[in-house]
């Protein structure tokens, strides 16, 4: 970490960490997630989890706009969780982060690379770096020359990271870990990869998390991010539709939209459209993706986010671009506490991805 002006760690590019649970603030909702470990080198056990809604426009675009509601939802969704643990782990958007690989000469010290940092994040970084969290990483030495490696830099506004913390430790929590959205979800999805043929190895994979208000799409490959694109759409589009159709105010449609009971030609007329608006969504981004790189095929595609689990929504994704399309489920092959109630988290999962990947950083290697 760079010392001076950063005085809040940005840390989701260091590994050691003590005990602490993952939590997710999105516009719609706080989403905590607790794992633990099995002895002797097993795998991950699910010890609790909690999803507590949050007031309209309480978060617009990754930014915290009342900050009483969210340390209320926060502080809600602790005490139904029933843990001890109050360090948590939190991530911002990534519209919030600005993202760098950069190439430095091997083998500085710790010193002169953060000197070499920070004079080349005042090329990239708008701002003063008086203004900013920064944080960095050497990835490993640069491919095809061996007198230089690879850095990934990162840095965002101290006001998106402040935010957050003071959120947490408003609701008695405290940040550890400030990560992104997107690298967490793509902790998660490690859990998802070993469970497809070969682990997908040389293949693409689309993580599509569709939100409330947009749909985040992040191609990977062998674990890396080859692609990333923002595209303004999500579920908050079918309340409205469905408020506009029923006449039923926000919280009754966000009601039957969760749990049934709208009328009878809510799927023909209202649900169906939708799901073949995310799907068009889906292949357009995909088609962005052939278009703004070298590869031109994507092996599978995986769904997450609350919306993720819209009935018939996987397969209009998969009829409309003709790949395999699957619902987010990183804790399929995890072990459950006797807390969980396994059908529920099931419906729940896809919306905890983020959480998931922010919770695993408990047992990050040192």
């Amino acid at each position: 970490m760079l010392k001076g002006n950063f005085d809040i760690p940005l840390d989701f590019l260091q590994t050691k960490t003590p005990p602490m649970i993952g939590v997710d603030i999105s516009s719609s909702s706080v989403k905590m997630v607790e794992l633990n470990k099995l002895p002797k080198g097993g795998g991950y056990v699910v010890e609790r989890y909690a999803i507590e809604a949050l007031p309209k426009d309480a978060v617009s675009d990754g930014n915290i706009n009342n900050l009483d509601a969210v340390s209320d939802s926060l502080r809600h969704a602790w005490k139904r969780m029933g843990t001890r643990i109050k360090n948590v782990s939190m991530a911002l958007p990534a519209a919030g982060v600005i993202t760098k690989k950069i190439l430095l000469p091997s083998g500085l010290r710790e010193e002169d690379l953060e000197y070499q940092v920070e004079t080349e994040a005042n090329q990239y970084i708008p701002f003063a770096m008086d203004e900013v969290n920064l944080d960095f990483a050497v990835l490993g030495p640069a491919p095809g020359n061996a007198e230089e490696v690879e850095v990934l830099l990162a840095a965002s506004r101290k006001d998106n990271v402040e935010d957050r913390v003071a959120a947490a430790q408003s609701a008695g929590l405290k940040a550890v870990v400030i990560d992104v959205e997107p690298y967490a979800a793509e902790a998660a999805f490690e859990q998802i990869r070993q469970e497809l043929p070969d682990g997908a190895v040389d293949q693409c994979v689309a993580l599509v998390d569709i939100g409330s208000n947009v749909m985040n799409v992040n191609v990977l490959r062998n674990g890396q991010s080859v692609y990333m694109r923002d595209q303004q759409t999500g579920g908050d589009q079918l309340t409205q539709q469905i408020q506009a159709a029923f006449g039923l105010s926000v919280e009754e449609a966000e009601a039957g939209k969760r749990n049934g009971g709208l009328p009878d030609n809510y799927e023909s007329d209202v649900l169906a459209p939708f799901r073949e608006n995310v799907a068009a969504e889906v292949a357009r981004a995909l088609q962005f993706f052939f278009t703004s790189t070298q590869f031109n095929e994507v092996n599978y595609i995986v769904l997450s986010g609350g919306s993720a689990v819209l009935a018939g929504l996987d397969d209009a994704v998969a009829t409309r671009t003709q790949v395999n399309t699957l619902v987010a489920n990183p804790f399929a092959q995890m072990s459950l506490s006797s807390r969980i109630k396994p059908r529920q988290l099931q419906t729940d999962a896809p919306a905890l991805m983020v959480a998931c990947g922010l919770a695993m950083r408990r047992f990050d290697p040192s």
